[in-house]
């Protein structure tokens, strides 16, 4: 399982891009997409969306279950990857890249230092 360094996570399994500009990407981890098999569905919000913090924004299907998408942090959706919309399978074959799910200017940049580093993450999924 990967747990690359320069991320940011959640305890549901979010990961978060370091912001640029105040914009963060955000996707679900390898952790999730392993647990979830094989994704066959994704379902995200309109940009321009207002998000807050521990609410569902969106949902991920898989061949085994229905799981929400939960914002990591408060902003406004600035993107959203059509990409995984078409072609959800993406989110397994790499999830950490092209399977990115949103970006969301953040309204509050000082907060991603609230979520968990690699280590702590790591230490979340053992």
């Amino acid at each position: 399982m990967k747990i690359p360094d320069e991320l940011r996570f959640t305890a549901e399994h979010e990961w978060v891009a370091e912001p640029s500009g105040g914009v963060v990407r955000v996707g679900i981890t390898d952790f999730a997409q392993d647990a979830l098999g094989d994704i066959v569905y994704v379902q995200l919000p309109e940009v321009g969306a207002q998000v807050t913090a521990g609410d569902s924004f969106g949902e991920v299907e898989s061949t085994k279950s229905v799981s929400e998408i939960y914002a990591p942090l408060s902003g406004e959706i600035t993107a959203v990857n059509q990409a995984v919309v078409d072609s959800p399978e993406t989110i397994n074959s790499d999830p950490y890249g092209a399977g990115w799910l949103v970006e969301i200017r953040l309204t509050d940049p000082e907060a991603v230092g609230s979520l968990l580093d690699s280590d702590g993450y790591s230490q979340l999924t053992k």
